[in-house]
């Protein structure tokens, strides 16, 4: 029998819309557990941040040894945008990247992300939805920070979950005053 390419296409693109969903339902049903664990007087926006920290502080020690140290900081800063496009990517977001005025600046836009639907179908609040994003950023930012005693900075200026339409994110290194 020959192999049907676009039917096969669409069978692997379900599958990883499946497995997408499931991710997020994952994340979402143990946060649920753990606010159950820690009892009535447990903060759900607090447990949500904190479960989003420990992923981004795993994860950001997980992609150190991909990234490529031998292009300098604009690379360096690179990498670590594409990083990003490629952990939100592969969770079903849809992200781009521009180089900024200055070399030492990136912009990382989200056009599509399915995280705020997902928060919002587990009873998570929006605000709770874009700090527990912003601190997953930020953390995998500390770990290649410390690894590499950089000072790259992530700063959120627009968010999907704010009503914005779009999340877009400022990669940069500070000026040295």
């Amino acid at each position: 029998m020959a192999l049907d390419s676009e039917k096969e296409i669409t069978r692997l693109w379900r599958a990883l819309q499946g497995a997408q969903g499931a991710n997020r339902r994952t994340f979402y049903q143990m946060r649920q557990v753990a606010i159950e664990c820690a009892g009535p007087d447990a903060s759900p926006f607090d447990i949500g941040v904190k479960a989003w920290e420990a992923i981004g502080k795993d994860i950001g020690k997980s992609y150190l040894p991909r990234m490529n140290l031998l292009k300098g900081e604009e690379g360096l800063m690179m990498n670590v945008a594409r990083a990003y496009q490629g952990l939100a990517e592969t969770n079903g977001a849809v992200v781009k990247i521009q180089k900024g005025e200055s070399p030492h600046e990136i912009f990382i836009t989200w056009e599509r992300c399915p995280w705020p639907t997902s928060a919002k179908e587990a009873g998570a609040s929006m605000k709770e939805d874009l700090a527990g994003c912003d601190r997953y950023l930020q953390t995998f930012l500390e770990e290649v920070n410390d690894f590499l005693g950089t000072n790259l900075k992530i700063e959120t200026q627009k968010a999907i979950p704010s009503g914005d339409g779009i999340c877009l994110r400022r990669l940069y290194k500070p000026d040295k005053k």
